[in-house]
């Protein structure tokens, strides 16, 4: 039976997990999606807020069980998180991320809640999984050319003359709806599992498997490519405004799989001891992305959209397509990635496409050193605080 301080404690983890997942909310999950629309003018601040929040649970609930699993069980070795440990790594990265917000700085969500879990886990004594970093690391650090190298390119080809935009932003859909086929879904799969919208029709096709695939998605890509471009020849710049309304919707979506992971992951340890179905954490994580973006998200759009780069549709529809892609990938390995790193990234790779114009570098210095600083500060408050709170409870 468990004591009656271990079921409190594991309220105040589940307090702290909300509270993070309402900061997530209103900072990374909740601005960066829809920054580059309201950039473009394509969509109110108020009205991206609104829709965030509603797409981010929605991915929430059907995505993140990766993520949570990673952020709970992968990182440190030779122990479990104790309902203290999780309560101290969320707050001291919740309280990190609410700074962030405050100040104006889009904090690396994920690179915070990383440094927290890794600080508490090591101080109970566990062991590091340096393998699990190096996989983590290795993305973090790719993000940056990986996001913006693609959105400067695909700006550059969006404004030059050498490519027909009538077929080019239709292809870029096209390849948008080869990767939406391949993104698995909770509501898809097995009851312990997810998978795909083109591994669930593929069955259907008298192919072997990976042919029918590969069919399957390429009859999707052609035709979400075949219905923008008709859009396109009917009025090419409301189609650019609505595909850009569309990519920001399916970053939104991503953005609650990758990121409540950082919210509840570290309850996930305890799940098993009070017989609490992963599901119904993920639905109050999504809550607390949902409200956090309705209610904070709206001063850190405006931030991301007006204080890094002044967008236009075309190189706002260049940072989404990158953005979507990554945080796919991340959600498909189970890494925790920051939707602040990869936007930023895409936003500044796409304004560099016009020459640099309203990139501002003394705001991407002083977010870069926020990035590294959080993930620092996180794991050495996080390592002391344990330390002090189990010297405590003895």
């Amino acid at each position: 039976m468990v004591g009656a301080a271990t079921v409190a404690t594991f309220v105040v983890a589940g307090l702290a997990s909300l509270f993070m997942a309402w900061s997530i909310g209103a900072g990374s999950s909740g601005s960066t999606p829809f920054a580059p629309a309201v950039g473009a003018n394509a969509i109110s601040v108020m009205r991206a807020g609104f829709f965030v929040g509603i797409l981010g649970f929605a991915g929430a609930v059907l995505q993140g069980q990766g993520v949570t699993e990673a952020v709970g069980k992968e990182l440190v070795g030779g122990v479990t998180l104790s309902a203290e440990a999780a309560t101290v790594g969320l707050l001291v990265a919740a309280v990190l991320v609410a700074i962030g917000i405050f100040a104006g700085y889009p904090i690396a969500t994920a690179f915070t809640v990383t440094g927290a879990v890794v600080g508490v886990g090591l101080a109970m004594g566990g062991t590091p999984q340096f393998a699990k970093y190096v996989e983590i690391t290795t993305l973090w650090v790719l993000t940056p050319f990986l996001g913006g190298g693609t959105a400067y390119a695909t700006a550059r080809a969006l404004r030059g003359n050498a490519l027909n935009e009538g077929w080019l932003v239709p292809g870029l859909a096209g390849l948008v709806g080869a990767i939406l086929a391949n993104v698995e879904f909770a509501l898809l799969g097995p009851p312990d599992g997810s998978a795909s919208i083109a591994a669930t029709l593929a069955p259907v096709l008298p192919l072997p498997g990976l042919a029918a695939t590969v069919l399957v998605t390429l009859g999707i890509a052609l035709a979400v490519a075949l219905v923008l471009a008709r859009d396109v020849a009917r009025d090419q710049a409301g189609a650019q405004r609505r595909f850009l309304l569309v990519l920001g919707g399916l970053v939104a979506f991503s953005a609650g799989g990758s990121q409540v992971g950082l919210a509840v992951g570290p309850l996930a340890p305890l799940l098993s001891e009070f017989d609490v179905p992963l599901v119904a954490v993920l639905v109050g994580g999504g809550v607390g992305l949902l409200v956090g973006s309705w209610t904070g998200a709206p001063r850190m759009i405006k931030a991301l959209s007006q204080d890094y780069s002044s967008l236009g549709p075309r190189r706002s529809i260049a940072a989404l397509i990158p953005s979507f892609a990554i945080a796919q990938v991340a959600i498909f390995f189970g890494i925790p990635v920051s939707f602040n790193e990869i936007i930023v990234s895409a936003i500044i790779g796409s304004g560099y496409a016009a020459g640099g114009g309203g990139v501002s570098r003394e705001k991407m210095v002083n977010t870069v050193l926020a990035w590294v600083g959080s993930l620092v500060l996180s794991f050495v408050v996080a390592y002391v605080g344990f330390l002090a709170v189990d010297a405590l409870l003895l």
